[in-house]
């Protein structure tokens, strides 16, 4: 990757503020989050873990993770722990992408190179209007114009091309600097999008605080109690463990956080009841 290459990306959630912003706390890294449109959401980092290193500082020893590495951990992080689905794009000197997250299932991806040439599977497209709820005739043949050669799109044209498709569903990135621009732009321009609030790590107690109270206030609360409830968290717990292990040894953040929002939305599931009891909300 080219050094001085404009290197950036932003997160897309299918859901509210109100419901991104408890989830998004677990990352424990420092992002914008704003309102996109009728149903989505939008997270920015505010800081280059890609660049090596906790805020983008290296640390002794540690290389830098590829900017779509970083991303996709934290889309998978982000989708286990909810009922929306996560893209992330993301991009760099010499690439440009996306990765579309959803509950437990595999993430799917697409790829382009700095030029537009594509260098995805087509079968990812599909894969993407289906998890999306995309028009499966109109949306998907917008969607695989993408993934032939075309000498006049580069690699930013293709991701503002993927945007265009998801403004069928609500999508509305507020204006200023978009998809392509260096991350620090995006940051700036993100400050100023109206709605614009900062994501800060304060703690678990103040996590899990927030997260029930969302629960509390949806239609999910009573589907955490009762023996299948407690299965699902167990399965939670078993499947988040290993996933924490392969992350920490691969260093990837990403993927470790995934497997521990896993086993802490496991212990949370198992331990449902008395959180009521705790913070005041039982029956």
């Amino acid at each position: 990757m080219n050094a001085t290459s404009p290197v950036g990306a932003l997160l897309l959630c299918r859901a509210g503020p109100e419901a991104v912003r408890p989830v998004a706390h677990l990352l424990r890294e420092e992002m914008l989050l704003a309102p996109a449109g009728d149903g989505w959401s939008v997270l920015v980092p505010e800081t280059e873990p890609w660049q090596g290193g906790r805020g983008g500082q290296p640390e002794p020893g540690e290389a830098a993770e590829p900017v779509d590495r970083v991303l996709g951990g934290w889309a998978a992080a982000l989708a286990v722990g909810s009922t929306w689905p996560v893209l992330a794009l993301w991009w760099d000197g010499d690439r440009a992408g996306y990765t579309l997250a959803a509950g437990f299932r595999r993430p799917v991806g697409y790829v382009w190179l700095a030029d537009g040439t594509p260098a995805g599977e087509d079968e990812a497209m599909r894969t993407f209007a289906e998890r999306l709820g995309l028009d499966p005739v109109l949306d998907v043949q917008a969607l695989e114009a993408l993934t032939r050669p075309d000498p006049e799109a580069d690699a930013r044209t293709r991701l503002r091309g993927l945007l265009a498709v998801l403004t069928r569903t609500g999508l509305t990135l507020p204006a200023g600097p978009g998809s392509g621009d260096p991350s620090g732009s995006l940051t700036a321009g993100a400050q100023e999008w109206p709605g614009a609030e900062r994501i800060e790590w304060t703690g678990w107690r103040e996590v899990v605080e927030a997260e029930l109270e969302v629960v509390e206030s949806s239609r999910v609360g009573p589907w955490l109690r009762g023996p299948r409830a407690r299965a699902l968290a167990g399965a939670q717990l078993a499947a988040g463990l290993p996933l924490v292990l392969w992350g920490v040894g691969r260093r990837s953040g990403g993927w470790a956080f995934a497997g521990a929002l896993l086993m802490v939305h496991g212990a949370l599931g198992l331990a449902y009841d008395r959180f009521r009891d705790d913070y005041g909300r039982g029956d």
